[in-house]
């Protein structure tokens, strides 16, 4: 039970004026934070001051540099490109792409389009001949593709990647392959004749029909050819790549099929091919050797008998490859197609968009709507719409929000009684809180910082929450100046009141985000920026233009006009009287007390001529003693709320149209001083509330360890879209990652090559590294040279040994053996550089597999040169690239005969399949298997690092705990030290730490509760937290250090005067967040809209309920200590019983008043106390 307040105890108003601070203190440990507090309220009582003085300037100055600031905006620009968004700032990722990007231009060779299959059932099997039929028909469709750009058309195989075309020295022949060379697409159509269908190139000679891949046979071809060109090496090229018959050697899916050739194994029997049996194993391309599709890659979701023979699968997959922008435009620079359009990178990066764009489109509308199967279709620029729609501003959304915003200010700020009503200032606070967030994302334009979605989606409603927030609270502290306030100073004494709270709340909203920018991802980085930046502007228009507004509307109530529209009178205005201590008569008055609140029974009368309400006091009245009730005395004795003057009508009459303006009394500040404080503290409630926290606090404790690290480009894409499908069937069924691992420069290849082998080994026995038929060997460039030198040595051997070579003559040998030749005489020394002697006693390849050092680089230079298949199926791209050299076995001259050495390699690379990576946690075993490989090759001197998308968006998984809790721990440390120093009081800002930290902790667990994964954007949100934390806790926690009493008393005064503006704030930032629900991206209302929201719900219940509570309990004293010397005697009348401190009310009522019971605070002037100062605050607005 709580004990009733003495009358020693009786304390002054809260917050009493700055100017009258000072004097309350005694001597101690509070002389110099007072003093500095006392220092810095009248700098803003100042600046108050001159604001109201000079308001319209302020205001129309205000409005001009902001205004100009948000032009800003035209400068604009949005980052869309993933990795300048989530490729860590100056980590080894982006120095590794950086290195990429210098070596090579571009660090893709090609893009990727891709079409997924799977049946409309469920689970549906998809190795059937007809549901490969309707996968033919959509590849198909999508392969004749045609887009008109320029004045020219552009197909498939114009712009396709091409892999290894060969070098011909026959210009015919080099002309029709160009034309024949197949476009890359890996698809499971190639274990068919029809693969060839989707090959788009032609060629003509005279004589024949229109040669296409669908009725080329390159064998009988080159024997038609033979007779009119020298085309051996271009026959043992393709012997080598192990073309065959190519396409027409393979069964046709559809034997019935007209065209299907001869040489189809199934044409004469016409027999349907068993479909598993073919892909079983994968398929190959027009090259068996070079061209091999892992069944990984075209099948998904398959199942097996127990011998491992494949009986089914859910899904299928065509994959074409474009060239990139930079290799379209130099394969047409100076073309003929080209030369009249100004051919630029830009216009070629135009083109493959338009194509893809129109892939996708045919390829999703391919098969029909009754169709057993379905097509998911997808492109980059596909994924590049998407994020530029994610990051497009919705500008309903936004104007729906703002207008919200402005009802929502507007109706709470109206009041019956317009004296005190603020709907104007509500409206202008919202408008002008709009103005500073466009200002604020105007001067980061101007600054060079780029926008992303975070920017355009979010950070509008954001900052508009946090800015009202400052706005309701100013604005209700106007309304609380004393009523001995001089006119020009109600602004300074506004400021002066509330100023700090607003300065400290801002204060620490910045530096929150300054301190996630700690998080090194760009598009992160970029919006902490940019909300650090709004938060200023906001802090700026509140702290400056905004009290410029209430000046004005100080004059509008001073002219008593009307709110909103004020150019209007008031219909009733009202007279305040005023009683004197004089009128008490010989009323006793308690020593040492300048206040005191009564309870009076009051006479009132609305003057329908005069437009006045009278107040008659009745003119016998009697001072009571104070009542002893559990918790009301204590809370509620002295200071009574403004916003209670006019009390409960009792009675009807006449007057009844004047009377709703004498009744409509009741605000949040009277629901906190009545209902909320006197329940909330008592000893029951406080257990209650401790209990609640601490349960909350474990369960979310339990949540933490539930949240899984990840953001999957599912959680990004709107749901139910047709892109969403896609990229959800192939996170299900084609889960493959194409990698590589780079060799730098800085070490000698040549001398290397073990530990070359020894880096790919480890890197291949990693688990997430999808292993290669056994059948096949590793498809690497280290390994297809050494491979080609071993094959060209054999056939050197041969001829040497049927005498077809000599030490003199290469001539009568293949063209392998001539190779061979060269090689093997080159010497590497400049003097001299020829060594015949050399041919019988050195070999390509030693005996250990490995290359000799001397002959390494120009080897290098012939492969390159003569097998172009091989060099683009290794993926390799050296640089520098080997120099071209073509090889004439005819010509023996000296100069034919010196090989041009290789530069020494800066940039290899060894490419890899990454598989089964589903869960966050696959992708870190990976990255940190992969980085551990080439720490070791490091050891042995081979400089190396892995290169591909998991390793540019996952690998900051590898770091976001430590970077998210330092971020955190330094925030609450910034928090602490900041409260610490305008608060002035350790002990406080310890307990607003202890309560942000509280709620960061619930936060995050609640976050593993509802799933929500822990990315980048989640702890940009959750370090935030601390920062909008502070702004329901700080003001709680200043108003009890600033009231006086005991703990139970100055928790109570802190609640009812800060319950208003933070709930007010609450509501205002809530309501700038909804609009977030109404997104399109599923991401956006998950991960920002639902976080915010808890981040919001779970500070009003820390500020309001646990804050209070807990400084009730283990609080600091007050920093404001009224003084007086108690009297051994208190002068006090007789009381009737039950009574309290009251006045006594007349027996009966005067004609046409009604009675009031009111709640009125009175002014008692006695002279001050020897040694002691009164102050001459009070409570009540004029």
């Amino acid at each position: 039970m709580v004990r009733p307040l003495s009358l020693g105890e009786l304390p002054p108003s809260y917050t009493p004026s700055a100017r009258s601070s000072a004097p309350q203190i005694l001597a101690g440990s509070l002389q110099a934070p007072l003093w500095l507090r006392a220092y810095f309220q009248g700098l803003l009582f100042s600046l108050g001051c001159r604001i109201q003085r000079h308001c319209g300037k302020v205001l129309f100055l205000g409005l001009v540099a902001f205004g100009a600031l948000a032009l800003g905006l035209r400068v604009a620009v949005i980052e869309t490109d993933l990795e300048q968004l989530w490729v860590e700032v100056d980590s080894r990722v982006s120095q590794e792409l950086h290195y990429t990007r210098e070596k090579l231009g571009e660090e893709a060779a090609y893009t990727s389009q891709m079409l997924i299959q799977t049946a409309r059932q469920a689970g549906g099997n998809v190795l059937t001949p007809e549901a490969l039929g309707l996968h033919l028909q959509a590849a198909l469709t999508a392969s004749k593709v045609q887009v008109s750009l320029y004045g020219k058309s552009w197909d498939l195989n114009k712009i396709c990647y091409k892999s290894g075309v060969p070098l011909i020295e026959n210009g015919m022949i080099e002309r029709m392959i160009e034309k024949l060379f197949p476009c890359v697409i890996l698809t499971p159509l190639d274990c068919f004749w029809e693969g060839a269908k989707l090959q788009g190139g032609s060629a003509y000679l005279p004589g024949r029909p229109d040669i296409q891949w669908t009725n080329l046979d390159p064998q009988q071809l080159l024997e038609e050819l033979g007779p009119f060109a020298s085309l051996e090496g271009f026959r043992e090229l393709l012997d080598k790549a192990q073309v065959g018959q190519a396409y027409v050697g393979r069964p046709c899916l559809d034997p019935d099929d007209q065209h299907c050739p001869p040489s189809a194994p199934n044409h004469h029997s016409r027999q349907t091919p068993h479909v598993a049996r073919e892909l079983s194993g994968g398929c190959h391309g027009f090259s068996h050797k070079f061209m091999h599709w892992q069944e990984e890659l075209l099948l998904g979701g398959t199942a097996r008998d127990l011998q491992g023979h494949l009986l089914r699968a859910e899904a299928l997959q065509s994959t074409f490859l474009l060239m990139s922008p930079r290799q379209l435009y130099e394969h047409f620079r100076g073309d003929y197609q080209t030369h009249d359009i100004g051919w630029s990178e830009e216009q070629a990066s135009t083109v493959l968009q338009a194509w893809q764009r129109r892939f996708v489109q045919l390829a999703q509308e391919a098969l029909p709507a009754n169709a057993s199967q379905q097509i998911h279709a997808f492109s980059t620029t596909t994924l590049d719409d998407i994020l530029r729609s994610f990051s497009e501003v919705s500008a309903a959304r936004v104007v729906g929000g703002y207008l919200l915003m402005l009802a929502y200010a507007c109706i709470t700020m109206l009041r019956w009684d317009c004296s005190q009503s603020q709907g104007a200032v509500g409206l202008a606070g919202v408008l002008l809180v709009a103005l500073a967030v466009a200002s604020g994302l105007g001067l980061c334009a101007l600054l060079g910082i780029t926008f992303n979605a975070a920017t355009t989606q979010v950070l509008p409603f954001l900052a508009l929450g946090i800015g009202v927030d400052d706005v309701f609270l100013l604005a209700h502290a106007f309304t609380k100046a004393p009523p001995d306030t001089p006119l020009p100073e109600r602004m300074g004494e506004c400021l002066r009141r509330t100023g700090t709270s607003v300065a400290l709340t801002s204060i620490n909203n910045m530096v929150a985000f300054f301190m996630a920018v700690l998080v090194p991802i760009p598009a992160l980085r970029a919006f902490s920026l940019q909300a650090a930046i709004v938060v200023g502007c906001n802090f700026v228009a509140v702290m400056l233009i905004f009290p410029a507004v209430l000046s004005l509307d100080l004059r509008r109530r001073h002219r008593q006009r009307l709110d909103v529209l004020c150019c209007f009178p008031r219909p009733c205005s009202a007279q305040v009287i005023q009683m004197l201590p004089q009128e008490l008569g010989d009323r006793a008055v308690p020593v040492g007390i300048t206040h005191l609140t009564a309870t009076v029974q009051a006479f009132t009368h609305c003057d329908n001529g005069s437009r006045h309400v009278l107040t008659a006091l009745p003119p016998q009245t009697h001072l009571l003693s104070p009542t002893s009730d559990l918790l009301g005395s204590e809370l509620y004795g002295p200071g009574g709320s403004t916003r209670d003057l006019l009390g409960q009508e009792e009675g009807t009459g006449p007057e009844a149209a004047c009377s709703s303006l004498l009744c409509a009394h009741w605000t949040l500040a009277h629901f906190a001083r009545y209902q909320f404080a006197p329940l909330l503290l008592q000893t029951q409630a406080k257990a209650l509330v401790l209990l609640f926290f601490g349960a909350l606090l474990g369960l979310s404790l339990y949540g933490a360890t539930l949240v899984q690290d990840g953001l999957a480009l599912t959680d990004v894409v709107p749901r139910g879209t047709k892109e969403h499908a896609f990229l959800s069937a192939q996170l299900r069924y084609f889960s493959l990652y194409e990698v590589a691992l780079v060799t730098q420069g800085g070490f000698d290849y040549a001398h290397s090559q073990r530990a070359l082998f020894d880096l790919h080994q480890r890197f291949s026995s990693l688990k997430a590294v999808l292993p290669p038929p056994a059948t096949q060997a590793p498809r690497t460039w280290l390994h297809y040279y050494r491979s080609w030198l071993q094959g060209i040595q054999a056939a050197f051997d041969q001829d040497w040994a049927s005498g077809r070579i000599t030490h003199h003559s290469y001539r009568n040998g293949s063209e392998d053996g001539a190779l061979a030749y060269k090689l093997l005489i080159q010497t590497g020394n400049a003097q001299e550089p020829l060594d015949f002697n050399q041919l019988t006693t050195r070999k390509l390849v030693d005996k250990e597999g490995l290359i000799p050092p001397e002959l390494f680089y120009m080897g290098l230079t012939v492969w390159g040169s003569s097998d172009p298949l091989g060099l683009a199926a290794s993926q390799a791209n050296f640089y520098p690239p080997p120099p071209e050299w073509l090889h004439d076995k005819y010509d023996t001259t000296g100069e034919n005969l010196r090989i041009p050495a290789a530069q020494p390699l800066e940039f290899a690379q060894f490419p890899f399949l990454l598989h089964g990576l589903q869960k966050t946690a696959d992708f870190v075993e990976a990255i940190e298997g992969a980085r551990a490989a080439c720490t070791e090759a490091g050891q042995a001197g081979v400089h190396a690092y892995p290169s591909g998308s998991p390793f540019l968006f996952w690998e900051q998984y590898l770091g976001l705990r430590r970077y998210f809790l330092l971020a955190v721990g330094i925030l609450l440390v910034c928090t602490f030290l900041v409260c610490a120093l305008l608060l002035l009081s350790p002990w406080t800002a310890g307990l607003i730490v202890l309560v942000l930290a509280m709620m960061t902790v619930e936060l995050f667990g609640i976050m593993g509760f509802l799933g929500i994964k822990l990315s980048a954007i989640p702890v940009v949100i959750l370090v935030a937290s601390v920062g909008i934390g502070v702004e329901f806790t700080v003001h709680v926690a200043l108003g009890f250090l600033t009231s006086q009493g005991s703990r139970n008393l100055r928790a109570a005064r802190a609640l009812e005067q800060t319950f208003a503006p933070v709930t007010d704030g609450a509501v205002s930032t809530l309501l700038g967040l909804l609009m977030l629900a109404g997104s399109s991206f599923d991401f956006i209302v998950r991960y920002f809209f639902v976080v915010l929201t808890i981040l919001t719900l779970l500070g009003l219940l820390h500020g309001l309920l646990l804050l209070p509570v807990l400084l009730s309990i283990l609080g600091p004293p007050p920093q404001v200590v009224q003084m007086y010397k108690e009297s051994s005697q208190v002068l006090s009348p007789a009381a009737p019983q039950g009574g309290g401190l009251r006045w006594d009310m007349p027996p009966t009522l005067p004609q046409s008043f009604a009675r009031v019971t009111t709640s009125m605070t009175v002014a008692l002037h006695p002279p001050p106390l020897p040694g002691a100062y009164a102050h001459p605050t009070s409570d009540e607005p004029t």
